[in-house]
């Protein structure tokens, strides 16, 4: 029915009638603070700063608070669209005037006043399963940003250019900087060895981010004895449910999404994997795998323990696609509590109860739970 999960959304998302905020050629605001590097064209991309009329506007670009601030996708969605994008195209490794007020704004403490004018009326809108919504783009003629106070973690991993890129980002994360504000930080190219920094386009640098972060957890959560027993973990929040499965093996995981009836009488599944060694090729599900990953990753740290994850999403009517963070923060919410069961069994039969989709159907699109199932026959057997 369709070839794959991108080409599914993109019909979904053609089909939204939401309006966006309309300014002219002039716009007096702030930013939240956010800069979007685009990825078309690339070495020379579109940069330019996400604006707002609000004279604070950081709720606008924070989406680790979005969850617990608000009441469907819907209001997400008609915030967003009040943010305008500035853009002006530029080379990756440029350092002019005009990258560095970029790089300023990234590293604001709060919300920075800009003054921006346009050579046209921005217009349009932007969705993508990757990133979050926004309103009206137009090309930058001239931009004035007052002079900021900059976050001191962030400012001195800028400073400090003999500090490799993931080591920076290890060394926020462990300071409490929130993801969103690490990924920008990489994206403007403000992090990293001095010769090596250069514009990330925003999609990228969110799946980096995930990516470095999760993938160092994990080199010490495959240190870690393997868990006792089943655990099953869950979340529902905007138009999606979320059940984590943990299984008492070696590092293992997979993310199967179902969209049902989500354009119109479909039910369709998307889903991939890694068993114990690292994942080599980009996941065909797209950026999420990677947030969802962290987001486990985290709570197995934080607790000292190696497992296996299967994590089950159902999107339901009315979902609207908002960027990976929806994912990130589902699974961050969901592993604050679980639920225990000394059988498979009885895990699945919870979970079963949760789901529009009946679990024989999850079975069979399960990859990791299959393999799980193989090696108990084998051990039986032997």
């Amino acid at each position: 029915m369709f070839r794959g999960k991108a080409r599914y959304l993109e019909k979904l998302t053609s089909k939204f009638k939401f309006k966006s905020i309309e300014v002219g050629e002039s716009l007096e605001g702030s930013s939240p603070p956010s800069v979007f590097v685009g990825r078309y064209g690339y070495p020379k991309v579109f940069l330019g700063p996400m604006m707002s009329l609000e004279h604070e506007s950081s709720l606008l670009d924070t989406p680790e608070l979005w969850l617990d601030s608000v009441n469907s996708n819907i209001d997400i969605v008609n915030f967003r669209l009040q943010l305008v994008r500035g853009k002006s195209t530029v080379g990756i490794k440029d350092s002019s005037k005009y990258v560095e007020s970029m790089r300023e704004i990234v590293l604001a403490q709060k919300s920075p006043a800009i003054d921006a004018h346009f050579l046209k009326k921005p217009k349009g809108r932007f969705f993508n399963e990757e990133m979050q919504p926004f309103g009206p783009s137009g090309e930058i003629k001239m931009l004035e940003v007052e002079n900021v106070k900059y976050n001191p973690h962030i400012e001195k991993a800028y400073y400090d250019t003999d500090l490799k890129a993931k080591d920076a980002i290890l060394s926020l994360y462990d300071k409490g900087i929130l993801f969103s504000s690490i990924q920008k930080t990489l994206s403007v190219g403000a992090l990293g060895l001095k010769k090596n920094r250069k514009l990330v386009p925003t999609r990228w640098s969110i799946t980096a981010t995930d990516s470095m972060l999760s993938e160092t957890f994990l080199e010490e959560i495959k240190q870690y004895e393997t868990l006792g027993n089943f655990r099953v973990y869950e979340y529902g929040s905007l138009q999606n449910y979320f059940a984590i499965l943990m299984l008492p093996t070696p590092w293992q995981y997979e993310l199967i999404e179902a969209f049902i009836r989500v354009l119109g009488n479909e039910e369709v599944m998307f889903s991939d994997y890694e068993l114990y060694h690292k994942k080599k090729e980009y996941a065909a599900i797209g950026g999420c795998y990677y947030s969802a990953r962290l987001a486990v990753a985290e709570k197995l740290k934080e607790e000292r323990k190696q497992a296996g994850i299967i994590i089950l999403r159902e999107s339901y009517p009315g979902y609207i696609p908002l960027g990976v963070w929806n994912v990130r923060e589902n699974v961050r919410q969901a592993m604050k509590s679980y639920k225990e069961f000394e059988y498979l069994r009885l895990a699945l039969n919870y979970i079963s109860r949760k789901l529009w989709i009946p679990m024989n159907k999850w079975l069979r699109q399960s990859k990791v739970l299959k393999n799980f199932l193989h090696q108990r026959t084998l051990q039986s057997y032997q």
